[in-house]
């Protein structure tokens, strides 16, 4: 070959790779929706209304309406709104005198979230606008009008005039780009006090970061009810536990072993993140909760939010051949965190007991007594963080176990410090097989 062909040869390699990097820069640089599809109907930010971003992603739209009318259960969860109370009776006694004693019901779908909300018996005329910061795709634009401490401060009645729809597409998407975004301005707080931003986060870790903006442990802090995640000290149970003892906070106080109580709530996304085996492998929750399907040549993410055992062949079937195996280990693992949750209720209702037959002695010893109280409430919140968390132990396991291990360990000692306080070994004996009878059968 001479030196001029060469030199051609040369020169045309390099304008392929000049245009190759200018095709590569130009793609960067493109908002994310237009990659495949460019947006017809401009949404304003912040849009309540899902209908209206519907218009531009009608697969993703048309089945995320489906969780409107999803209620199939699985063997521990699903959608159908089952009362807990009427499942496992004991929960009636552990909440005592709390508004989860009243009704406590399983989730629905997110379409249903502002209408389940509304209804529930828990809901009073004292009750903050604090309760809907999870339920309605109107709080964005809320909170960008008036800010989070003014939401909180108005009354559950009086804020509820502002909101017309449920749980939608501005909680997770930034209108211009569809991009995944934190929009509870709660959890922007509770990263930075960790010292993350979440805007450096990859779009994999948005994928799980978005549901942290409502499936968390949290508390209304302070006169203001102020939306909180007591992330300060980390997010593990005890972190969180550590974090509740120091600001000396409490729900309410149990009515019979006086109790300063805690009650968590759903805390998915720390449980999950816990250093659990699919998140380390780099798993986020919407590849299972939210697996792609194809519609024709297109691919998107299917927006009825649901359990992955309700469709394992899409969900599990992502990563694992033998779903079927995987299934069967599914049932295992949340059949012995079951049993094993309802063993550490037993102790607790022991605990109660024991404490209440301690509080009714006038001569017991009140040192003994306080120290009993303070092991009755953080085993019942270790207990809570698992019971209240929406995957019976899978989504963490081992975690779990060892959580509900130490829970009862913590309850036990609560029911003996609670002898020792009245002097009165009667208090170690169990009423688990009176409550058993007296409160049927409790089946998953």
């Amino acid at each position: 070959m001479n030196k001029y062909a060469l030199i051609s040869l040369v020169g045309v390699i390099v304008l392929l790779a000049a245009a190759l990097v200018g095709t590569l820069i130009f793609m960067q640089n493109r908002p994310v929706e237009s990659r495949a599809i460019q947006a017809i109907y401009d949404v304003a930010p912040m849009e309540p209304n899902s209908e209206l971003w519907g218009r531009n992603f009608p697969n993703q739209y048309s089945s995320f309406l489906r969780t409107r009318s999803n209620t199939v259960d699985t063997t521990y969860g699903g959608s159908s709104k089952f009362s807990h109370l009427e499942k496992d009776p004991r929960q009636v006694i552990l909440f005592a005198s709390y508004g989860f004693s009243l009704e406590y019901n399983d989730d629905r779908g997110h379409e249903n979230a502002l209408t389940d909300v509304r209804e529930i018996k828990r809901v009073n005329e004292t009750t903050p606008g604090t309760c809907y910061s999870c339920k309605s795709s109107d709080n964005p634009g809320l909170w960008a009008e008036m800010g989070m401490e003014a939401y909180d401060k108005m009354k559950f009645s009086e804020l509820g005039e502002h909101i017309d729809y449920s749980i939608g597409c501005s909680n997770c998407h930034e209108a211009e780009t569809m991009r995944l975004i934190v929009t509870n301005p709660a959890l922007e707080e509770a990263l930075e006090a960790q010292g993350k931003d979440w805007r450096t986060f990859s779009r994999q870790e948005m994928r799980s970061l978005v549901c942290a903006n409502c499936h968390v442990e949290y508390y209304f802090k302070g006169d203001g009810k102020y939306l909180t995640f007591p992330w300060q000290n980390g997010t593990k149970v005890e972190e969180m536990y550590e974090y509740y003892t120091e600001v000396e906070f409490k729900d309410w106080e149990h009515p019979e072993a006086l109790t300063p109580m805690l009650k968590a709530q759903h805390p998915e996304y720390e449980m999950y993140t816990a250093g659990s085996t699919h998140f380390n492998a780099g798993v986020a929750c919407a590849d299972c909760h939210m697996p792609y399907v194809r519609d024709g040549a297109a691919k998107y993410s299917d927006h009825n939010i649901r359990s992955p055992l309700l469709q394992p062949e899409r969900a599990c079937g992502q990563c694992h051949n033998d779903v079927n195996s995987v299934t069967t280990r599914v049932s295992l693992i949340q059949e012995q965190v079951y049993n094993t949750k309802i063993a550490t209720e037993d102790a607790i209702v022991d605990a109660i007991n024991a404490i209440k037959g301690a509080t009714a002695n006038p001569t017991s010893d009140q040192t003994l007594l306080l120290e009993a109280r303070e092991l009755h409430r953080q085993s019942q919140f270790y207990w809570d963080f698992v019971s209240a968390e929406n995957s019976m132990g899978f989504h963490n396991p081992e975690y779990v176990l060892k959580i509900l291990a130490e829970s009862t360990n913590l309850a036990r000692q609560a029911q003996m410090k609670a002898a020792q306080a009245a002097n009165d070994p009667s208090l170690l004996e169990t009423d688990t097989y009176y409550l058993n009878q007296e409160a049927g059968a409790v089946t998953p």
